[in-house]
């Protein structure tokens, strides 16, 4: 790894965020890969067998983290703001540490949300992640 950067658990988003879900979620064993193509290198999060890990697109393996965090996730469309009754985003909300509460801004998708705020459960608003994560 080339360092860390301070980023606002607000702005992540792929792999980062993948990432640190992985360290709230106490999976300290998830490690980074680089993957190269001709065009770009990319990274994924693996566990030491391998299987790459994605809570922020995958339900299997953020939904039980969403109900052991007991994420609450509730789509735009509930806001009541005119025009976003169709809305595809969601927002999070989390208590933790007696009582303590993280909400999310809207988000593209309800995994998203969610792992936003399982990692504000742990980290708060910002967090330390691999530079080469940053998007």
């Amino acid at each position: 790894m080339n360092g860390m950067i301070e980023v606002k658990t607000a702005d992540l988003i792929g792999s980062a965020l993948d990432w640190a879900v992985a360290q709230a979620a106490g999976w300290v064993s998830a490690k980074i890969v680089a993957i190269m193509t001709p065009s770009k290198t990319y990274y994924e999060i693996h566990a030491p067998s391998g299987l790459e890990l994605r809570p922020s697109t995958d339900w299997c393996q953020c939904g039980p983290l969403i109900a052991k965090y007991q994420v609450a996730l509730v789509p735009e469309a509930h806001d009541g703001n005119e025009g976003a009754e169709m809305s595809d985003r969601w927002y999070a909300d989390v208590y933790y540490s007696g009582g303590q509460q993280y909400t999310t801004g809207h988000c593209d998708t309800a995994l998203i949300a969610a792992c936003r705020a399982i990692v504000a459960t742990v980290f708060g608003d910002m967090v330390s992640v691999p530079k080469e994560l940053i998007e």
